[in-house]
């Protein structure tokens, strides 16, 4: 109790009281900024919720919203299945609850991308549900105040800190002992350069006092991430660039992108366009790193002389450049795009 008391009066002093999904305990946008908030940080979520929201305010104008134009939305965000989920949930919530964000906490936890401390965290800010979190940061501020060791995302550790945080629950305030959880460890027990001077369990932690800050929580053991490459064409006739839908599964699941030559770019564009390229210029390759593979990107400009009449293969579309760079594609297809008009 003293523990969760002492985060109870910090986070009413010091925590963040401001966000904007936090005008209101309406599900629906606490819904959409936990899911957003999954491995991305406040300060680039901000923007992109209230477009979001003023975009699609409701469960119902979300339902009814082309996928499509979900992930437009959710451009850049990164990890576009959370998109695609919330689009899928939605349309759940229409069909099983008659467009009302559920209440009780299986509900929530059937909904797609939503797991088990995405849920508690719905029910403990809409609707003050008891019951414990623990996202990165919540395993970050328990492993260092007592002094647990081991990768947190193992099962045996994990399994002990859910214990943990289910034990240390308070009766009542738990929206803000929530809050004050995910505030501290963001703003404070940070992990690099935390701010141990000004936590409110620093007398009591045991990674501080016995100099085990740095070393808590241990990192996931290491390995070599897997190298792959990619040759990416800008297919262009004049302003028009070509996309293709990527699969709905794997990286950049449903997003547009620019086509893969697996092989001879020339007759990857033929068979693509029917036309053989003009010109073929080479740019500058660069890196982008997955969370499982690193990726090595080669992108080339084939340019044609005659426009294609129709992109030959199903899901591939000519789009103009200006609309190419704001549609919904991934972020590396964005600065390729966007470092061409330049």
């Amino acid at each position: 109790m003293d523990f969760s008391r002492k985060l109870i009066d910090w986070q009413r002093r010091h925590g963040r009281h401001r966000l904007p999904w936090q005008t209101s305990r309406d599900p629906y946008g606490i819904w959409v900024s936990e899911i957003m908030l999954q491995q991305t940080q406040v300060g680039t979520v901000i923007p992109y919720f209230e477009r979001f929201m003023a975009r699609f305010p409701n469960i119902a104008v979300l339902a009814g919203s082309g996928v499509e134009e979900v992930l437009t939305c959710w451009a850049g965000l990164g990890y576009y299945a959370r998109g695609r989920n919330l689009h899928q949930a939605a349309r759940q919530i229409l069909e099983k609850h008659q467009g009302i964000f559920p209440r009780e906490f299986d509900h929530i936890l059937a909904l797609p991308g939503v797991g088990r401390s995405t849920a508690a965290a719905i029910g403990a800010f809409a609707f003050g549900e008891r019951r414990a979190i623990l996202d990165g940061n919540v395993k970050r501020v328990l492993t260092r105040a007592f002094g647990i060791e081991g990768w947190p995302g193992g099962k045996v550790v994990e399994d002990r800190l859910w214990q943990l945080s289910e034990n240390l629950l308070p009766e009542t305030d738990i929206g803000i002992y929530t809050q004050a959880l995910m505030d501290l460890g963001a703003t404070v027990c940070t992990r690099g350069k935390p701010k141990c001077a000004l936590c409110p369990l620093a007398a009591e932690c045991v990674a501080f006092a016995q100099d085990r800050v740095a070393s808590l929580p241990a990192p996931r053991p290491r390995k070599a991430l897997p190298e792959r490459s990619a040759t990416l064409m800008v297919i262009r006739h004049g302003r028009d660039v070509l996309l293709v839908r990527r699969p709905a599964s794997g990286i950049w699941g449903g997003l547009w992108s620019l086509p893969e030559a697996a092989g001879d770019s020339a007759a990857a564009c033929m068979q693509l366009t029917g036309r053989a390229p003009a010109r073929v210029e080479e740019l500058q390759g660069f890196a982008h790193t997955f969370t499982h593979f690193r990726l090595s990107i080669l992108p080339l400009v084939l340019t044609l002389d005659t426009h294609a009449p129709a992109a030959a293969e199903p899901g591939a579309v000519w789009m103009d450049h200006a609309d190419a760079v704001n549609a919904a594609i991934p972020r590396p297809v964005k600065t390729i795009l966007e470092n061409l008009a330049t």
